[in-house]
């Protein structure tokens, strides 16, 4: 096996053996699996009293083919009403149910079976997951050549897996990301929008700068800047060498950008590297480049003329290729976007002598951890992350992870939303995607809708093809719309680092399915055109020009928090939208951060913040605590509802800090705090050195 042998963060818990003439069971916490000792082979998996699902008979397989392969299967069993999630990020529907998946990375963009980043773990509603402990090509059938059960396969004669339970999709990540690595914490800048040159589009210094200054003269907040694929010279990608034709000096450019406007530098890269260049032959000299089984380079046709590829089992390589990478942070370059790593031949040979079928999606995470694992050492930890498009298990410890090559439509931004959503069940904490769409020129109106959807991810970049992304090529209303939602989410970025924080200590990821969230609520089960940011936000994008457009909300008094208008659920909704709008909900009794700066998405978090406090009902209590941009908790409150007071005490800082009980139209008094008007609610400033606030409630 390509995968290291993981081990849990935490002790193993006590496993006991009980045996008698009928089965032996073995338990670990509190999942138990039985072993029928009978005449018919059975495997039960079983935890709170009831089987999760199992290997029942005929489930188990050693399949020969007349071609002399040998593979080794399982079939596990699905109850009726179960339902299977993740798989990577897959493009068709949330739930897998009937449908055949391999786990073989591909570069098929976003809208076939075909995916970037395949993860062979999945979760069920029934309360437990399944991770398929092999790198290689792993065949599911789910629910689909039989109807009943999960059937996964892989060549060879060992095959590995394990049972996760849960009981929620949260605990069962928790314990998965324990196992294979929980997302390291990325950097608070990275949250802000990053705005690239696009890919095949001619660009120069004076095309950057057009841009950078454009969106300043808009006053649209911009945090980083993305050179794309002709930063290098043309057929000579990657040498990691720039165009001087077009950037003649490329350390005083970045310096200017830094300087001027507060800039962090992305540069696109890849592992192939073009025969032209220098650095190709360089590698080959060295033994840097895989091999074919007679010794000579290998070498293809398909993105660059006569290109290799790094053999990144090779420590030396390794060091080679980081060095290269080393000398442009030197110049100023803060971020790379790692690109490609899904086509990875084999008929190759590893300087390791690992099989090159267990490396091919394996080859995604040694490629990423090099460019990751450079960029910690150089800026530090917290300070590191990458723009990465491929990726395996184990790949969410090196965020950030975009959903590939997208086009310009509806369709497509919705085949995004599920890839994304999809890739969370299988515990990457952090996703983007490209706003407007990758191919193609996105209709004015496609590109309005795709902002809020955007903005309200975890990471926000606006990317295209053959054509540019700056929003005043569209339309002034573009402007508009970008500069709200990008004020808007600076503003949520205490709210936002807060919930990045949990995904980086236990595994939980910022955007997520419905389902992930209200697993026993029926009605989430294939809601696959809205998600939960975080715990307490619900986002549902709108798919049409038009503005039409349905979403649910779950039980409970949710509150728009656009508008502060209040919805009970359970409900269906229809509603119409304008681009300036989407739906967005706060959850019942939430406690939301707010934070005082919205044209950055680095600041401190604590100093001005507002609690908004949504609908807390009474004996509720909530705990909020406000990170630094380090990830470091600055400031914890503790919110309490007691019949008609709302209590909130601080620990820490900041020394002034505001609470807007949304909704509510009066108060009685106030002790520890000044009224003052807010066209949602009551809005109390509390402080200086305020370290509790008593609102009482009218009657």
């Amino acid at each position: 096996s390509r995968h290291p042998r993981f081990a849990l963060e935490t002790e193993p818990a006590e496993v006991t053996v009980e045996a008698d003439a009928e089965a032996a069971t073995m338990t670990s916490g509190a999942l138990s699996v039985r072993i029928d000792r009978g005449a018919h082979w059975r495997l039960d998996f079983l935890a709170a009293g009831r089987v999760l699902t199992s290997s029942g008979s005929r489930a188990m397989a050693a399949i020969d083919t007349v071609d002399g392969e040998h593979y080794l299967r399982e079939q596990l069993d699905l109850g009726v009403g179960e339902f299977v999630y993740g798989l990577g990020e897959r493009f068709g529907p949330l739930v897998k149910n009937g449908q055949v998946i391999d786990i073989w990375n591909a570069d098929g963009g976003t809208s076939s079976e075909q995916a970037y980043k395949n993860v062979p773990c999945y979760l069920t509603n029934a309360g437990y997951g399944v991770f398929v402990d092999h790198p290689g090509h792993v065949a599911f059938e789910v629910g689909s050549e039989v109807v009943s059960r999960v059937q996964f396969s892989v060549a060879g004669q060992r095959l590995r897996y394990l049972v996760i339970y849960g009981p929620t999709p949260r605990e069962i990540l928790r314990k998965y990301t324990a196992l294979t690595g929980r997302p390291a914490l990325p950097p608070a800048w990275s949250f802000g929008l990053w705005l690239t040159t696009s890919f095949t589009t001619p660009y120069d210094e004076a095309t950057v700068t057009s841009f950078v200054n454009g969106m300043a003269d808009r006053r649209l907040p911009l945090s980083v800047f993305h050179f794309d694929t002709f930063w290098m010279r043309e057929f000579h990608w990657c040498d990691f060498e720039w165009d001087t034709d077009a950037f003649p000096d490329p350390a005083g450019m970045l310096a200017r950008l830094k300087r001027e406007h507060g800039l962090r530098i992305s540069l696109w890269i890849n592992p192939y590297i073009a025969q032209r260049s220098a650095m190709f032959a360089e590698g080959a000299e060295r033994g840097y480049l895989l091999r074919k089984p007679n010794g000579d380079v290998w070498q293809w046709d398909r993105w660059q003329a006569g290109m290799g590829l790094v053999d990144f089992t090779n420590p030396e390589a390794r060091a080679w290729y980081a060095g290269k990478l080393r000398a442009l942070l030197d110049l100023g370059v803060d971020c790379f976007k790692s690109d490609f790593g899904e086509r990875i031949p084999d008929d190759v040979v590893y300087f390791d002598g690992a099989d090159p079928e267990l490396m091919h999606n394996y080859y995604t995470l040694l490629y990423n951890q090099v460019v990751f694992d450079l960029l910690r050492e150089y800026r530090g930890e917290g300070d590191a992350v990458v723009f990465a498009r491929s990726a395996t298990v184990g790949g969410q410890q090196y965020p950030v992870h975009w959903g590939g090559d997208c086009s310009a439509t509806f369709e497509s931004m919705a085949e995004s939303l599920r890839g994304g959503l999809s890739l969370a069940m299988g515990g990457f904490g952090f996703w983007s995607h490209d706003i407007g769409g990758f191919e193609g020129l996105p209709d004015p109106a496609v590109f309005k809708r795709w902002i809020p959807f955007g903005l309200l991810s975890s990471h926000s970049r606006l990317h295209g093809n053959q054509t540019y992304r700056v929003p005043w090529l569209f339309d002034e209303e573009a402007v508009e719309v970008l500069r709200t939602f990008t004020n808007l989410k600076c503003t949520l970025m205490p709210y936002l680092f807060g919930q990045a924080v949990a995904a980086h200590t236990e595994g939980t990821p910022v955007m997520r399915p419905m389902v992930f969230d209200f697993p026993d609520d029926p009605a989430c089960a294939h809601l696959e055109r809205q998600y939960m940011l975080g715990d307490d936000l619900l986002v549902a994008p709108v798919f049409s020009a038009t503005g039409d457009t349905s979403y649910y909300l779950p039980a409970g008094r949710w509150t728009n928090v656009l508008t502060g208008r209040v919805v009970a659920g359970p409900t269906w909704v229809r509603e119409r939208h304008g681009f300036s709008s989407v739906p967005l909900f706060a959850r019942p009794g939430a406690v939301i951060p707010v934070g005082a700066v919205n044209d950055r998405p680095d600041y401190d978090y604590p100093a001005g913040v507002t609690l908004r406090v949504y609908d807390l009902g009474d004996g509720e209590r909530a705990t909020v605590r406000v990170p630094t941009p380090t990830g470091a908790t600055a400031a914890t409150f503790e919110v309490a509802r007691d019949g008609g007071a709302v209590r909130v005490t601080r620990r820490g800082s900041p020394a002034s800090w505001q609470v807007l009980l949304v909704g509510q139209a009066a108060v009685d008094r106030v002790e520890g705090g000044t009224v003052r008007d807010d066209p949602q609610g009551v809005l109390v400033a509390c402080g200086p050195g305020a370290v509790e606030c008593v609102v009482v409630l009218p009657g």
